[in-house]
């Protein structure tokens, strides 16, 4: 089945932001952020795909919606607010 994973342009943002890493060490950061959309039917798919112990997971046919929905977005966000 293929994967819709959906982006919302007009809420990418520019902001300041703090994390965790994994370690468990706390870091601020400036960074741009991207909500991705994934439609409640495709969740179990995409997680039944994943092996988080595994570097080649998931598939192209999971990560490449992913990747390209993010990248959009960002893509986007920089052209409407012509930045390099």
């Amino acid at each position: 089945m293929a994967v819709s994973i959906y982006n919302l342009p007009d809420e990418t943002q520019r902001a300041d932001l703090s994390a965790v890493d994994a370690a468990g060490n706390e870091f601020d950061l400036q960074g741009i952020v991207i909500r991705v959309v994934i439609p409640e039917e495709h969740v179990q798919e995409l997680l039944a795909a994943y092996d988080s112990s595994s570097a080649t997971s998931p598939v192209v046919a999971y990560s490449r919606p992913l990747a390209r929905a993010a990248l959009d977005a960002l893509q986007a966000y920089m052209v409407s607010r012509q930045l390099p």
